[in-house]
């Protein structure tokens, strides 16, 4: 027996795709084959698999079992909840591995797999590898048994330990994604006054779509905070691993911002540690964390990258700008969303008790959002090593991290290919609108120069 996947579904850090059109529960039990297979020739036996709240996801589920059985390992089923509540399983209960079925924060339509083996990410190539195994069937053959675990209370126990952050009034909105449930358990044991939004799971997102990087997401919260005068608010993204806040005022606080609050009191506790960043975040954030004491450093997008990189550095902290925020210090180093945001409201405390007068203090940067510029999977790259070139031909202060980050004395400004889609990814940051004109037109010449159409966006 053999399987074919559709090309598009297996990426960089994880499966995912249409349900129906290029992802179904045949996919399912193949990834299960296949991640059993990985489990078995590891020595390992046991798997834990979880779900977020999209309409397909017990589908899906039940079809990744069968396969995973079938490969002869052991399932542990802990049921629907934020992929950080399966990465929390996967290090605490005794088992190898660990599947969550989700569609992250993609459109309702959407699902997918993110895996863990043995402490690590699951990715790259090992991605690949379940695709090639399908297409050989080279798979183990077994009998696997499947046990249910709750693990919500644990986790959210978890989430709690050692809690002294102080009372504030908070407003929460979990998107109708799968944090809702962990939110309404979260703000019964949280000192303070806590009003929440959406944390009904519903896989059909009526309410907004769950991507707090995104201000018009936010809108709901920042009136919600501003009507009740709340201190401010927290929001999470489908799955409950990237996280978003708005302080006292409403103002969106971006990941890198929130990276510079959370990095303090960790500093404080370990000087000199090394504190992760992706090439996206604010130059602010780099000198912030070396203000502090800390050695920033900068790395490649993606949260399996991130997560391989702390490891190598010992780090006990980093961060994407995608709200992606992984905690080494006093807990696992995977991206935990509400383990974020119980450290967040700690800092807040720790710091002076206002997010408003944190928020206040961080210099004013004009940047733009991300900008998206259509090419193919084969030439991304290409154009990106075109722009590398005709960079260091000129002499330019460029950092090649991931892509091309190019400081000047204006500000700086990046074009990568991504990981996951056929784009490049553009974003610029001056401190004022006359210097991100110009840092704009540099990117806009480089991609002419290589046949790309240019688009302008609009600041944040």
């Amino acid at each position: 027996m053999t399987h074919r996947f559709d090309p598009t579904s297996l990426r960089e850090y994880d499966i995912r795709g249409i349900v129906g059109k290029t992802l179904g529960p045949a996919d399912a039990t193949a990834i299960g084959r296949g991640f059993a297979t990985r489990v078995r020739r590891a020595g390992g036996t046991r798997v834990a698999v979880g779900y977020d709240g999209r309409t397909h996801s017990p589908l899906l589920e039940a079809a990744l079992i069968e396969g995973l059985t079938k490969g002869g390992v052991d399932v542990v089923r802990i049921g629907m909840g934020p992929t950080p509540m399966l990465y929390y399983a996967e290090a605490t209960l005794e088992v190898d591995g660990g599947i969550q079925i989700t569609g992250s924060h993609n459109p309702g339509d959407y699902n997918g797999f993110k895996m863990v083996l043995q402490h690590k990410p699951f990715f790259g190539a090992d991605i690949q590898d379940l695709g090639r195994l399908a297409a050989e069937g080279d798979w183990e053959e077994g009998e696997g048994a499947i046990s249910t675990y709750e693990i919500m209370e644990d986790y959210v126990a978890r989430l709690m330990v050692g809690y002294a952050g102080g009372a504030f009034r908070i407003g929460w909105d979990a998107g109708n994604g799968a944090a809702g449930p962990v939110v309404d358990r979260l703000v019964k044991l949280l000192p303070g006054e806590h009003h929440t939004l959406y944390t009904e799971v519903d896989g059909t997102f009526p309410n907004h779509h769950p991507d707090p990087t995104e201000e018009k997401n936010l809108a709901d919260l920042q009136k919600l905070v501003k009507d009740k005068g709340l201190d401010f608010g927290i929001a999470f993204d489908g799955d409950g691993d990237r996280i978003g806040a708005v302080d006292g005022e409403g103002r969106v606080v971006w990941g890198d911002q929130l990276l510079a609050i959370l990095a303090e009191p960790v500093l404080r506790e370990l000087p000199g540690a090394t504190i992760i960043a992706d090439v996206k975040a604010s130059q602010a954030l780099y000198d912030r964390i070396a203000e502090l004491g800390g050695t920033p450093l900068m790395w490649k997008t993606g949260h399996s990258l991130i997560k391989t990189k702390m490891k190598e550095t010992d780090s006990p902290l980093a961060g994407e700008m995608s709200g992606h925020i992984f905690f080494a210090h006093d807990y696992y180093g995977f991206d935990d969303a509400q383990y974020a945001a119980i450290r967040l409201i700690r800092a807040v405390r720790v710091l002076g008790g206002s997010l408003t007068a944190l928020k206040d203090a961080m210099p004013v940067m004009i940047n733009t959002p991300e900008m998206r510029f259509q090419s193919s999977e084969d030439r991304k790259f290409k154009v990106v090593e075109e722009v590398l070139d005709r960079l260091a031909a000129n002499g330019a202060d460029v950092n090649r991290t991931d892509g091309a980050r190019v400081n000047t004395a204006d500000g700086w400004w990046l074009l990568r290919a991504s990981n996951t889609q056929d784009v490049l990814v553009a974003r610029a940051e001056a401190k004022d609108e006359a210097g991100l004109e110009r840092l704009m037109g540099q990117i806009n010449d480089q991609l002419a120069q290589s046949g790309v159409e240019p688009v302008l966006a609009g600041h944040h």
